[in-house]
């Protein structure tokens, strides 16, 4: 190939200007949490399982389920739960012609995240206390 010569110039310029929309941001992160809802799902199969073995098992799982990391993860999961819902009814929006520009799907991007956000929160007050 020719030299050429280049300058000083960055390799991928587009990289460093381009900013995904927030309805792409949402898009990818309902398909994260899809994904990211087994691992609440298979700490509480464990716990159950741990309840119907017996007393020891039991008192195992129900240590980890009780510990930060126990509660991280099930606090991401309700996070992730709710997310996924709010997803879904959007999701539902667009099949049936609603919220398809640009300002309207960037608002109800919006409002799912801070609608999972508010939710959650609500969840944690109800059960944890």
């Amino acid at each position: 190939m020719a030299d050429i010569p280049r300058g000083n110039r960055p390799l991928s310029p587009h990289l460093s200007v381009y900013r995904l929309p927030m309805a792409a941001v949402t898009s990818i992160m309902t398909r994260i949490t899809g994904q990211a809802l087994l691992a609440g799902l298979l700490l509480i199969v464990w716990w159950l399982v741990a309840a119907a073995t017996g007393p020891r098992a039991f008192a195992t799982a129900d240590w980890v389920v009780r510990s930060w990391i126990g509660y991280l993860v099930l606090l991401g999961s309700a996070w992730a739960l709710w997310f996924h819902f709010l997803s879904g009814i959007r999701h539902l929006c667009y099949d049936s012609g609603l919220l398809l520009t640009r300002d309207d799907a960037q608002r109800a991007s919006w409002v799912l995240i801070i609608g999972s956000v508010v939710l959650t929160l609500i969840t944690v007050i109800l059960f944890a206390f």
